[in-house]
């Protein structure tokens, strides 16, 4: 017997989805594309656009945390729905998968270490000892712009995936 929820609970659901996969990679790209290169042309230093960029990115990092929650309970919501028009498919899962995993990697653990190094690196005052924390500072931070790049890629793979399966369920593509 296929469970038949009301057909809003559906329309909640999946607007729900695409309401968090858009903030999820537009706000990366919004924050990559146009903040980034804002603060820096206009802040005066690297100290306090630096600063300010670790908020932006703690700001993001909380949404990213309420969009991976609706795109988990969304999913558990169409799983449990039963319904094939709406069932999520295997790839669908294990990008879902990957990015939760990549976003509390970067969230949990290096997100939080980069900035305690920022922080040091903005302490010191001796210049050979600030050059050796931002160095410090750069060479973890390159992994989390890489893993913050694999999810905006990841994202996008989705939303293509949620496209295609939207086509053609209305006979749009075979």
């Amino acid at each position: 017997m296929v469970r038949r929820p009301s057909r809003w609970g559906l329309v909640c659901c999946l607007a729900l989805e695409w309401l968090a996969l858009g903030v999820w990679v537009g706000g990366l790209l919004v924050l990559v594309g146009a903040v980034i290169p804002a603060v820096f042309n206009t802040f005066g230093g690297q100290d306090s656009g630096g600063l300010f960029l670790t908020q932006a990115f703690e700001g993001y990092n909380r949404f990213v945390i309420g969009a991976m929650a609706v795109l988990c309970a969304a999913s558990w919501y169409r799983w449990w729905n039963g319904d094939p028009a709406v069932r999520i498919g295997k790839g669908e899962m294990m990008l879902l998968a990957g990015m939760v995993v990549i976003a509390g990697i970067i969230i949990l653990v290096l997100h939080p270490y980069a900035a305690a190094l920022q922080a040091q690196a903005f302490a010191v005052k001796e210049e050979a000892a600030r050059k050796a924390a931002f160095e410090a500072f750069f060479r973890m931070h390159m992994p989390v712009r890489s893993l913050y790049m694999i999810n905006l890629v990841l994202g996008i793979l989705l939303i293509g995936i949620k496209t295609k399966r939207s086509l053609c369920r209305d006979g749009v593509l075979e």
